[in-house]
């Protein structure tokens, strides 16, 4: 995840903190691109634009491939490549290979309650940069540097076409070195090693599922545990504070003249989290992401 552009559309095949398992032997494959971008962002609290900046977009193509190791265990492995740009002013954009994430997702229960089933997952994860790319040039980085392991939890109740989906992750960061031996926070350190905050991710999706359709309303927040703000009119830096909520709709569709091949789209847009009872925006980019897909299923 990028600085001031913490939101990216989660609607692939099947992504770790949703109810979708694949069954024992399938592998679905394919590729998804992805659109952001924002004019205006949080520095702090402080809702404000920059014209040294201009419009700040990041564009990833990701590969990602899930396989049905049982009907209850799932492995998740994706790869994406991302490039970044400045419609204004002197700063570069960057590219190149992100993180490598990889994720082992079970279904750990699943039952009849009332009318409708409820099921609760449990999702391992583990990310490391597959580049020594910059992290230390915020927000033209295409990442933030650090190895993480993520543990979450997921609760899925579905009655007929209808569902409703809760999930919460715990991300613990490594820490990061930078290209420069001394830095500035709300104290100076004369080091290259950064301590990275670690993050509290979660979502809640509502919407319907059905056998060639699923489409979603979701609502997105992630908070860091700690961190310091940007100093004023200064440049974002990695270990930053990041709060950000965001509000998107998703779509899934199955093909029907053309078996096991998917299409997706989706749509995520920054809103304030104050708005919806939730911690303000902090350092975040007021962004607005688009992503489109397509997958395609083997059964092995």
């Amino acid at each position: 995840m990028v600085a001031l552009a913490l939101t990216t559309s989660q609607a692939i095949a099947q992504m770790p903190d949703d109810a979708i398992m694949l069954n024992k032997k399938q592998l679905c494959t394919g590729f998804t691109y992805t659109h952001s971008q924002w004019d205006h962002y949080w520095e702090g609290t402080l809702k404000r634009n920059n014209l040294n900046m201009g419009t700040v977009s990041t564009q990833s193509l990701m590969f990602m491939g899930v396989y049905g190791i049982s009907d209850k265990l799932n492995v998740l492995a994706s790869v994406p490549y991302v490039w970044t740009h400045a419609s204004a002013g002197t700063l570069h954009g960057l590219k190149g290979l992100q993180d490598m994430m990889l994720d082992l997702k079970w279904e750990a229960y699943s039952k009849k309650l009332g009318k409708g089933t409820l099921s609760l997952f449990a999702v391992g994860g583990f990310s490391t940069p597959l580049s020594k790319y910059e992290a230390d040039f915020q927000p033209m980085s295409i990442g933030l540097g650090s190895t993480n392991l993520t543990g979450r939890i997921t609760a899925d109740y579905q009655h007929g076409i209808f569902f409703t989906t809760l999930s919460a992750a715990y991300i613990w960061k490594s820490n990061i070195k930078i290209d420069r031996t001394s830095y500035y926070t709300t104290e100076l350190h004369n080091t290259n090693e950064v301590e990275m905050p670690d993050a509290i991710a979660s979502n809640l999706n509502i919407g319907i599922r059905k056998k060639n359709l699923i489409a979603e309303a979701v609502l997105m927040n992630m908070k860091t545990l700690s961190g310091f703000d940007i100093r004023r009119n200064d440049m974002p830096f990695a270990s930053n504070q990041m709060n950000t909520t965001s509000i998107g709709a998703h779509a899934k569709y199955f093909i029907p003249w053309v078996t096991n091949l998917e299409l997706i789209g989706g749509y995520d847009y920054v809103i304030n989290g104050k708005d919806v009872g939730l911690a303000k925006n902090r350092n975040v980019g007021k962004s607005q992401t688009f992503a489109i897909g397509v997958y395609y299923i083997f059964s092995l």
